[in-house]
């Protein structure tokens, strides 16, 4: 059982390696974790945020995350979502920015919250280039823009910045 008033640090381990198991449903190749929606685990509880209010994929997260807790025999512990302050891809951790990459989503760079989605350079994940351009501001989720590389052609989604 979780105790309710605190979490202690060997449990908040546990915790997040349980939650590293828990992918993304609309970004497979990512977890929960990685990608920044957990945000803490505290007094007997998970925080997240969704990467956007009214993402279609939050109800599905939290019940992916309730049910990983719940096979690990921590039913007790409760799924909180803030939105407050608002998630930005800088959370997103260097092996989320990886995995992106690999997956063929052309990962933010850190700090690029702050540039308006013009300003950023989408990098092509397939080919490295820098030579791209934007084909849409909507990808297959409404996180990612659809980009194409302009040397090696192909075309990829970019996480969008926020």
């Amino acid at each position: 059982m979780v105790s309710a008033l605190s979490v202690t640090v060997s449990l908040r381990d546990r915790v997040l390696e349980i939650l590293s198991a828990v992918h993304d449903p609309e970004i497979p190749c990512i977890s929960v974790v990685d990608l920044g929606i957990v945000r803490a685990v505290r007094d007997g509880a998970v925080v997240i945020t969704p990467t956007y209010t009214g993402c279609p994929a939050t109800i599905a997260i939290e019940a992916s995350i309730r049910a990983a807790l719940d096979r690990a025999g921590l039913a007790d512990m409760k799924i909180e979502t803030t939105l407050s302050p608002p998630w930005t891809t800088d959370w997103i951790s260097e092996k989320g920015r990886e995995e992106l990459r690999i997956y063929g989503i052309a990962p933010p760079p850190r700090g690029a919250a702050k540039q308006s989605l013009r300003e950023q350079a989408a990098k092509c994940p397939r080919c490295g280039s820098s030579s791209t351009e934007e084909l849409s501001r909507f990808g297959s989720t409404p996180c990612k823009a659809l980009h194409r590389c302009l040397s090696c052609r192909e075309p990829f989604d970019l996480f969008k910045c926020h």
